[in-house]
């Protein structure tokens, strides 16, 4: 958790029951809107990366992008986004991942990273880890090195921080919620 993981967690809106009964989502609008937390938050990543060798942010389709595109900006590297397939206009490579209710897929440029970049992983949430192993393994298989995968909120009870790790990847969050608050 980051020095401003309790003023960031306070400024997310839990919303009840969204999008169906017994979800309580976590909408980060408020958090983009206030812009004294949104530069907290950027800096809370800027400070934990900036000085670990930061060749590229690979963010994930879309919300990574609010985060990834000015933390690259900050840490003087390259942006480059994992999208949802069907989004990239060049040749790509493509990673296959579980949901729960089906499976998606991501995809990367061939030619996003040189050999032995290395690479943040950004989005706004870990929930199962799925998208996140998916982006991390693309990643591996384009030759760059994960650094960590970095994210606004885990929800540590779904278990997707528990499977980035096991995976082999470090897990950062500038916040975590349970499921009852």
């Amino acid at each position: 958790m980051s020095i401003y993981g309790d003023y960031i967690k306070s400024v997310i809106r839990t919303v009840p029951d969204w999008p169906q009964s017994g979800v309580n989502f976590r909408d980060i609008t408020p958090l983009l809107q206030n812009s004294a937390a949104f530069r907290k938050l950027i800096d809370s990543f800027v400070h934990r990366y900036q000085e670990m060798d930061i060749d590229a942010v690979a963010a994930i389709d879309a919300r990574g992008f609010i985060i990834g595109a000015p933390l690259a900006y900050e840490l003087g590297c390259s942006f480059v986004p994992v999208r949802k397939k069907g989004k990239l206009p060049f040749r790509t490579i493509t990673e296959t991942y579980t949901l729960e209710y089906g499976k998606s897929e991501v995809e990367l440029h061939a030619d996003a990273f040189q050999h032995g970049d290395r690479i943040l992983i950004v989005d706004d949430l870990i929930a199962t880890g799925g998208t996140m192993c998916a982006a991390a393994n693309l990643i591996t298989r384009s030759g760059g090195r994960v650094v960590e995968t970095a994210t606004i909120i885990d929800l540590p009870e779904l278990g997707g921080s528990d499977k980035i790790r096991e995976a082999g990847y470090s897990v950062f969050a500038v916040c975590s919620f349970t499921e009852d608050e």
